[in-house]
């Protein structure tokens, strides 16, 4: 039996998968309100700005991945115009459904796909750009996550994987006392879901820090990897290039 991380838990990789879809089934209702409650509302300038280090260009095509509610994809389809295209995909129903729904109510119909990013159903090299913002983190397998991301893009085409990471040493002390005892009080508060948000604070400490992760994109094939750190490392924003 092979067995992987569900936040400080140890448990079989084959249930992974289902736990981990149990989390967001359980926020999908409130995830936006809890993403800006948790972030102080940062996430959308840490999102805006791997919007703005992608660069996308009209005609682009465009791949986000674990995309949930979709604030990527709706940022890279006014970009990319009616000649790119973005397709917007998620392993969880509930947040896919959601995201789906925002962006058909805002008058943009993307194309979504539910599949799971260790197996992406698209063609090798028919990608610009591949995005997975605050989703790594939650894949059981990252290094084949990884090359499946690097198989989609075309050369010269980069990856942008968005993700919480180490914070800054100073601060380390303070975000565990907010991570482990203010924040599942605030799910409880508005999901009614403190184990959930517990889960979520413990994947952030058991994902690869910053320079794990620039070594893992490496060893996926990526050429040249450039890392931002964003909120005294709290996220991080590493762009990888496939040569």
């Amino acid at each position: 039996m092979s067995e992987t991380h569900f936040g400080f838990e140890t448990v079989d990789e084959r249930d992974k998968a289902r736990r981990v879809r149990g989390v967001f089934d359980s926020v999908a209702s409130r995830y936006d309100v809890m993403n800006d409650l948790m972030s102080l509302g940062l996430h959308r300038a840490w999102k805006a700005y791997a919007v703005a280090v992608a660069a996308v260009r009209e005609g682009d095509k465009v791949l986000d991945i674990a995309g949930g509610t979709g604030d990527l994809a709706r940022a890279f389809a006014r970009q990319v115009g009616e000649r790119g295209l973005v397709v917007l995909t998620d392993i969880n129903e509930a947040m896919l459904r959601r995201g789906r729904d925002r962006l058909l109510d805002e008058g943009r119909l993307v194309p979504t796909a539910l599949c799971d990013a260790e197996a992406l159903p698209f063609a090798t090299a028919s990608f610009d750009l591949v995005s997975v913002a605050f989703g790594l983190r939650n894949m059981t397998h990252k290094e084949r996550a990884l090359a499946e991301m690097h198989r989609v893009l075309r050369p010269g085409g980069r990856l942008l994987v968005l993700e919480f990471s180490k914070v800054a040493a100073p601060l380390a002390k303070a975000y565990d006392w907010y991570s482990f005892k203010v924040l599942p009080q605030i799910g409880r508060l508005v999901t009614g879901d403190a184990d959930s948000y517990r889960y979520l604070a413990e994947s952030i400490r058991v994902h690869p820090d910053q320079q794990a992760l620039k070594a893992m994109m490496k060893d996926a094939g990526f050429g040249h990897v450039d890392v931002h750190n964003l909120a005294a490392g709290v996220v991080a924003l590493h762009v990888g290039i496939k040569v």
